[in-house]
């Protein structure tokens, strides 16, 4: 009988030995109650001892930085469009003992927190708000949700809305709307182009008629100056031919005579000209004129020489 005790009590006393024994894995923490009630004594990792059958380990989780997948939930923006958005959170537990004690459940008080504020802060904005303002909706969640969970001993450190995804016949009409704005554009580059092809065009027209009377002017000024200059030339031409002519008549008195049948030839020569050109004309003469003609010629070569 006395065996029988002895192994008994030898079989508590190991039992009691090896349950005052706890080890705490590196990252965890332990709260530990002593008859139901905490005192204030917190596990670190590492080898713990605590009293059998007077101390237990209420509470053991890790103060490591833990992700919170929040699954897809449906959303009604403020212009009345549902959609499905679904984020992660990333948060650490600060306090063990207020996430212990303040809150039952903490995953669970955490997600339901987070699926709310979602729902209110997609309700203050439009569908196009949405895709646009996702990281000042992060940020927005990433404060308020801080601050809600900070009497749970938890701090938040990151939020991150992951997919906003609007209905089907949503997604279908904002695909018709941006085909409809690519076609806008496209239409407004190319009459743009085309605007800029007829100005270009027009431009080059007008610089190419510039151009050309430019040019027309200078040859009409080149051709004014050449008839100008053939017309000085013809006329001291002229001159020197007269003072030649004047010289021989004052060396040689019979050159008067040849001088007389040169114009009268000559006089004769004009009419001739006049009746062949192409131009319509009526030209009368009356032959008994050219001696006349011809008579106050010689006078006024005899009137020169005096």
């Amino acid at each position: 009988m006395g065996q029988l005790l002895f192994f008994i009590l030898l079989i508590f006393g190991g039992s009691a030995a090896v349950g005052s024994v706890k080890i705490i894995n590196q990252g965890d923490k332990a709260l530990v109650e002593t008859l139901g009630k905490y005192n204030g004594r917190t596990l670190e990792p590492g080898l713990n001892w605590v009293v059998p059958f007077f101390d237990r380990v209420a509470y053991r989780q890790t103060v490591r930085e833990q992700v919170l997948d929040i699954p897809p939930q449906q959303c009604i923006t403020r212009d009345n469009v549902s959609i499905s958005v679904d984020a992660v959170v990333y948060w650490r537990i600060m306090d063990l003992e207020k996430a212990c004690y303040k809150v039952n459940n903490l995953q669970a008080a955490m997600e339901n927190l987070v699926r709310t504020q979602i729902r209110s802060e997609m309700g203050k904005l439009e569908l196009d708000q949405t895709f646009t303002a996702r990281t000042e909706v992060n940020e927005l969640l990433l404060r308020e949700l801080d601050i809600a969970t900070d009497p749970w001993g938890v701090k938040v450190t990151r939020v991150e809305l992951r997919d906003i995804c609007p209905a089907k016949a949503v997604m279908d009409a904002m695909e018709l709307q941006m085909s409809a704005e690519r076609q806008k554009r496209a239409a407004i580059l190319s009459s743009e182009g085309e605007r800029e092809s007829a100005i270009n065009s027009a431009r080059g027209r007008a610089e190419a008629e510039v151009l050309a009377a430019q040019a027309h002017q200078k040859a009409l000024v080149l051709r004014a100056q050449a008839e100008r200059e053939a017309q000085v030339l013809k006329a001291h031409a002229t001159a020197e031919a007269l003072q030649i002519l004047a010289k021989i008549l004052k060396a040689d008195p019979e050159a008067k005579e040849v001088l007389q049948y040169l114009l009268a030839q000559h006089y004769i020569d004009m009419g001739t000209t006049i009746g062949n050109s192409d131009s319509s004309k009526v030209m009368f003469m009356d032959p008994r004129t050219i001696p006349a003609t011809l008579e106050g010629m010689r006078s006024l070569i005899s009137d020169g020489d005096r």
